[in-house]
C-alpha cells in the first residue's frame, strides 16, 4: 500500500487517529507538525498543530480538505508517523524523494476530543433568573425553552455589548437609562437585572413606547418582580422630556426617523453611551443619487439596501461630529426584522474637525440633505 492509499482510506473511513511530521526536507518555519482528530459542534475535524522554535500555531481542516494538505506535507517532511485504527505506519522519505512505508499493529484507539466549549453567558443557562422565568424564556429550574433560545442568546449578546461599553467607566448609583421604543421590554428588564444583580448598581431605567397595552403589561411585570426603579411610560420620543441627567440611551428597532429622534435627544442630553439598532430606513430611498452608481441604484432591491447602509453611515458620522467614538457592530436580529446593525456611540470629547469634513463630503457624494436637520431642525440647532 502506498502513502496515497493510506491517507485516502484513513480519511474516507474516519480511521485516522494521530499523525506526526518531523525533519523538514526543505527549509521550513515549522520544525514539527502534529495532527489529531477533534469534534467541533458535532462535526469531525482534523487539527494541525504547527511548531516553530518558540511558538505553536493551530489550524482546523475538514476531512475533505485534509487529503491534499497531507500529500503536500509528505513532500516537505522526511519522517512521518500515521496512527490509524487499522495499523500504525512509519513513512520515511529519502533526500531524493523515495518513500518507504513500514506497517505495524495499531497502538492507539480513536478518541475524538470534543472542542465544544460551553458558551459562558452573562446570564447563565440552568440558573433560574426571575425576569426570564416570568417572561417565559426559561422554566423555574432555569432551563431555557427551545423556542426561546434565540431570544436568550439575543439578551446575552446585548448584555455583552453593554458590559463592554462600560469598560473603564466609573458607574455609580442613580445611573439613568432611557429605552426608547422598548416594546415588550425583554432587553429593558435584562438591563435592570444586569445592573442590580450582577453589577450591584442601583440604576434608574425608563422604558417608552407608543403601545398602551405593552406599557401596562411591562409596569405590571416590573411590580411582580419588585423592580422598583424600572418604570414604563406611554409616549412619543419627540415629546419626551427628562429633567435629570441621562447617562445612557437605548433604542432598538425604533422605526425610520424615530431612531433619529432618539439620537437627537441623546446628544442634547450629552449621554455617555448610545446603543441604537435602526430599523426601516426609508427616509433616503428616493433621495440618494450618484450618477456613477446609477447601474446599481436603478434596481429597487439594491437601492433599498444601499439607502439603509447610507442612512446608518450618516448617523454614525453625525455622532462623530458631536465628539462620540462610534462603532457599527453586528447584533442578533429580532423576530420581526432582519436588521442587525447596532450603532454604539461612546462620549469621547475628541476633536471633531476631520469628522465634520467627512460628514459633509459624504452627504455631497450621495446628493443628500441632512436627515437630522430635515426632520429635527430646531433641535439640531440647539445641539
Amino acid at each position: 500500500m502506498n502513502i496515497n492509499e493510506i491517507i485516502r482510506n484513513s480519511l474516507r473511513e474516519n480511521k485516522f487517529i494521530y499523525g506526526i511530521f518531523t525533519t523538514p526536507r526543505v527549509k521550513s518555519q515549522y520544525k514539527k507538525i502534529t495532527v489529531r482528530a477533534i469534534m467541533i459542534k458535532d462535526s469531525n475535524y482534523l487539527q494541525l498543530e504547527k511548531f516553530t522554535d518558540t511558538k505553536a500555531f493551530h489550524e482546523n481542516l475538514t476531512y475533505e480538505d485534509a487529503y491534499d494538505v497531507f500529500l503536500n506535507m509528505v513532500k516537505e517532511y522526511r519522517n512521518i508517523n500515521f496512527f490509524t485504527s487499522d495499523a500504525d505506519y512509519q513513512i520515511l522519505v529519502s533526500k531524493k524523494g523515495s518513500i518507504k512505508v513500514k506497517k505495524s499493529d495499531p497502538t492507539k484507539k480513536l478518541k475524538i476530543e470534543a472542542h465544544n466549549k460551553e458558551k459562558q453567558y452573562i446570564i447563565g443557562e440552568n440558573q433560574p433568573c426571575d425576569f426570564l422565568i416570568i417572561l417565559g424564556v426559561m422554566n423555574k429550574d432555569g432551563k431555557v425553552y427551545t423556542k426561546k433560545y434565540d431570544k436568550f442568546k439575543q439578551i446575552n449578546k446585548f448584555l455583552e455589548i453593554v458590559d463592554d461599553s462600560l469598560a473603564g467607566k466609573d458607574i455609580r448609583d442613580d445611573f439613568t437609562i432611557i429605552d426608547f421604543g422598548c416594546g415588550k421590554a425583554y432587553l429593558t428588564f435584562a438591563l435592570y437585572y444586569y445592573f442590580y444583580y450582577i453589577r450591584k448598581i442601583k440604576v434608574k431605567i425608563t422604558g417608552l413606547d407608543l403601545k398602551k397595552e405593552v406599557i401596562e403589561f411591562c409596569n405590571k411585570t416590573a411590580e411582580k418582580l419588585n423592580y422598583e426603579n424600572l418604570k414604563f411610560m406611554y409616549g412619543d420620543i419627540c415629546d419626551f422630556e427628562h429633567k435629570k441627567n441621562v447617562n445612557m440611551i437605548v433604542t432598538l428597532h425604533a422605526c425610520d426617523t424615530a431612531t433619529d429622534a432618539a439620537l437627537v435627544k441623546a446628544i442634547a442630553w450629552d449621554c455617555d453611551i448610545i446603543l441604537s439598532v435602526p430599523c426601516c430606513q426609508h427616509e433616503f430611498f428616493n433621495k440618494i443619487k450618484n450618477e456613477n452608481l446609477s447601474p446599481m441604484l436603478k434596481h429597487g432591491l439594491i437601492k433599498e439596501r444601499m439607502s439603509s447602509l447610507i442612512t446608518d453611515s450618516l448617523r454614525s458620522l453625525f455622532l462623530e461630529t458631536k465628539g462620540y467614538k462610534v462603532q457599527l457592530m453586528e447584533f442578533i436580529s429580532m423576530e420581526h426584522t432582519p436588521k442587525n446593525i447596532l450603532i454604539r456611540a461612546i462620549k469621547a470629547n475628541k476633536n471633531t474637525k476631520s469628522a465634520e469634513i467627512e460628514y459633509e463630503e459624504f452627504k455631497k457624494f450621495w446628493n443628500l440633505s441632512d436627515l437630522f436637520i430635515e426632520n429635527y431642525h430646531k433641535t439640531i440647532k440647539e445641539v
